[in-house]
């Protein structure tokens, strides 16, 4: 009887753990299929060597065995995959195999780096259409941008092909007889460079094809709501590295959060760290990174205005102002936050661009005719309900725009509110949303200052035909910013200028011009070919 009774038991103890284990894989198999990577329509997200489950951990190898993440889009809240993050321990490890692999990177002529940068923008062309689709469906902005996006990291990587036959000091005048005074440039080391959502390609590229041609090597920590990105954007490196017998190592990757980017932050092997995001945040980077004295770049917020006077173009003004105010809906750090007009063209101004707002066509970011997509996530939107209302409360109107619309995916409606004061607190504050504050002034003294008044400074732009005024808004009386335009959007910055703004936007510059000396360090060397030994300044000493 005992023997049965004990049968019975194993038996039904089996059959709960056959029934647990069908339940699972069919739990499992349910949440596959209601992936978009499993869907017919986005069967070309397997072309950039995706799945359900990707590793998020790269360092000559894939791995990962942190949190698992699952990337949602925009446009629907629906997830595409997911990806396991690292471990710190996973990160300590990759650091290691960075650090050695920059001892063979560094050994290599500048020139043969910037062969394998060109293979890396060539590999990267052949994929611009689908990466950029990636970008559209996993970050929200619309497709055309996707794609140019990959394009600026083309176009960057062209630029540092160029630049590796270039990059090196001058030969000074020495005051000694028979000595030389040269400057020698070197490369840093490692390179930490930690992105933000916004431009999950481009900030990227702008920074690692200039590290790798300055002899660099790279760990990159992606912002941990594109992870898909980060991961096929890798594997398009990787690629191209193996293919040139290259440690992988060299363009190392670990998905994370805060614990990965405040490792990074706070790591002495880690020789540069180059952060894009918000103010906030980066201020925090700033502080752990300049503990231990280390090198920094900041690329952070942006309160950008369009200041346009009575003499304005406004042929060129309208579609400007639409589309800096617009673009990527309100999440550029260069989008026009700010648009101040000459009291005698306000009203015709307002109009106008209310007028062409109306007309923008919203949709699918995926949709070719599609202008304006959703913001990225679901707190974005409350970010936006937030500002609306305080602006209301702080005495503003709201002439155009204001709500969520009512569609799936985080989609708010593009905002323009007049009627605020040049200084009310929601005006200074960056919300990294599709609003624009249009503001009133009388004289050029008074833009010029309201300009400068905020914070930040990245990028700022005026429209006029005095050319007395193009060159006092260029001079040290006018714009404070890092970016400053003339008959042109705030948005929009070419790959040979270097990028970056002032005060809290974090002093940083990347991608062209003579960005490339932050990636590197500069020494001064003194050689003496003579058989004597005159000192500096005249000196003797016998």
């Amino acid at each position: 009887m005992q023997r049965c009774l004990t049968l019975t038991v194993v038996r039904n103890s089996k059959l709960l753990l056959r029934n647990k284990v069908a339940s699972f894989y069919r739990q499992r198999s349910a949440a596959m299929s209601g992936l978009l990577i499993n869907q017919p329509k986005y069967a070309w997200l397997k072309e950039l060597g995706l799945s359900e489950d990707n590793p998020g951990v790269y360092n000559g190898s894939w791995g990962g065995s942190g949190e698992v993440v699952t990337s949602y889009c925009p446009a629907n809240n629906e997830p595409i995959a997911r990806v396991t993050q690292a471990t710190l321990a996973e990160y300590e490890e990759t650091v290691q195999k960075t650090r050695e692999a920059w001892k063979l990177w560094a050994d290599i002529p500048a020139p043969k780096r910037g062969e394998i940068v060109r293979q890396i923008g060539d590999a990267l062309r052949k994929k611009i259409k689908v990466l950029g689709s990636l970008v559209s469906l996993e970050m929200g902005k619309i497709y055309v941008e996707g794609v140019g996006e990959v394009q600026e990291y083309v176009d960057v990587c062209d630029y540092a092909v160029g630049l590796s036959r270039m990059i090196g000091g001058p030969m000074l005048p020495s005051e000694r007889p028979g000595h030389a005074l040269i400057e020698q440039w070197n490369p840093v080391g490692l390179v930490g460079i930690i992105t933000a959502f916004n431009f999950p390609v481009a900030v990227y590229g702008w920074n690692n094809a200039i590290a790798l041609t300055c002899g660099n090597v790279c760990l990159w920590k992606g912002a941990p709501t594109t992870p898909l990105t980060s991961v096929a954007v890798t594997k398009i490196v990787a690629e191209v590295l193996e293919q040139n017998n290259l440690p992988g190592a060299i363009c190392s990757m670990t998905c994370g959060g805060a614990d990965i980017g405040t490792a990074m932050a706070k790591d002495e092997r880690v020789d540069l760290v180059s952060f894009t995001g918000s103010t906030h945040v980066g201020k925090m980077v700033a502080m752990m990174v300049q503990e231990r004295f280390g090198r920094k770049l900041l690329e952070l917020g942006g309160n950008n205005a369009i200041i346009v006077f009575e003499d304005a173009d406004l042929s060129l003004v309208v579609p400007s102002a639409v589309f800096a105010s617009v673009g990527t809906a309100g999440q550029r750090c260069t989008t026009t936050r700010r648009l101040m007009l000459h009291e005698s063209v306000h009203d015709t101004v307002v109009e106008r661009v209310t007028k062409a707002y109306k007309q923008v066509r919203i949709g699918d970011p995926w949709d070719p005719s599609t202008l304006y997509g959703p913001l990225h996530t679901k707190q974005a939107v409350e970010q936006y309900l937030a500002a609306v209302e305080q602006a209301k409360q702080q005495g503003g109107t709201v002439v155009c725009g204001g709500k969520v619309m009512d569609r799936p995916g985080n989609y708010v409606e593009p905002t323009i509110i007049t009627g605020l004061a040049h200084d009310a607190p929601i005006v200074h504050t960056e919300t990294f949303v599709p609003i624009l504050y249009v503001l009133k002034f009388k004289t050029e003294e008074e833009a010029f200052a309201w300009n400068n008044e905020v914070q930040q400074g990245l990028s700022s732009s005026i429209f006029t035909k005095d050319m007395g005024r193009v060159f006092r808004w260029l001079g040290p009386k006018g714009s404070d910013c890092g970016i400053v335009n003339v008959n042109i959007p705030t948005s929009g910055a070419e790959i040979g200028g270097a990028f970056g703004g002032e005060k809290h936007t974090g002093g940083g510059r990347e991608s062209g011009s003579d960005s490339w000396k932050q990636y590197m360090r500069r020494s001064t060397c003194t050689i003496n070919y003579s058989k004597d030994l005159p000192l500096a300044q005249g000196i003797k000493f016998e």
